[in-house]
């Protein structure tokens, strides 16, 4: 009776306990794998790489206003007047123009002040502001409002 040779691919001690519990085996050759070998090198290079920016963040949002560094003054009627409705002359949400807090709080307060000096119409916007480019969409509003 002759014990035939064992070979295991890789070398662990429990893997050797295991085999000459089961099979009484004399000789066992141990091969270590190519393998094995070149995962060891790839942990090396599959560390995280730092200081990345989150893909997945979303771009803070800066109003028209802050963005272009714009002071608002009553005097400036044209500027205004894109804040208002060309239909009933209220007052655009800041949903809907995209404002910040603080600037559409300047806003309205210097579009009342243009109202009281006379520069900006009460009911209707002026017709040779109808033509003006919008900085905004009404139809589409920055952000959700309830309605």
């Amino acid at each position: 009776m002759a014990f035939s040779k064992k070979v295991v691919p890789f070398f662990h001690i429990s893997s050797l306990y295991r085999i000459s519990s089961i099979i009484p085996v004399p000789h066992v050759i141990v091969r270590h794998s190519t393998n094995f070998n070149a995962s060891l090198q790839q942990e090396d290079d599959d560390q995280p790489i730092q200081n990345l920016s989150n893909p997945y963040q979303k771009e803070k949002r800066c109003c028209v206003l802050c963005k272009y560094d714009v002071k608002v003054d009553y005097k400036n009627a044209r500027l205004l007047s894109q804040f208002l409705s060309p239909f009933t002359g209220k007052v655009y949400e800041k949903n809907i123009t995209g404002l910040c807090k603080t600037k559409q709080k300047i806003v309205e307060g210097e579009i009342i002040k243009a109202q009281n000096a006379g520069y900006l119409a009460i009911m209707l916007k002026k017709v040779e502001y109808l033509k003006d480019p919008k900085l905004y969409d009404p139809n589409r509003p920055v952000r959700p409002h309830r309605y």
